[in-house]
């Protein structure tokens, strides 16, 4: 799952990964897009927060979730 959040001010991008997440089985992912640069820290610190497993940014402005629970 793609969520395509560019343009979007934190806390934004993270709202919308939380509320996508339940829609992702058990070890999907989802990439995030955000430009905001907040989301440089505020997705990875969303991942620790709810145990599911930030695997990087493999591209400018990209953020890969995995759904661990």
């Amino acid at each position: 799952m793609v969520l395509d959040c560019l343009g979007q001010r934190c806390p934004l991008p993270v709202i919308a990964l939380a509320r996508s997440i339940a829609d992702v089985p058990v070890g999907g992912t989802v990439t995030v897009l955000a430009d905001d640069p907040a989301a440089a820290n505020d997705i990875p610190a969303w991942c620790r927060m709810k145990s599911q497993d930030y695997l990087g940014s493999p591209a400018p402005n990209s953020y890969t979730v995995r759904r661990a629970t």
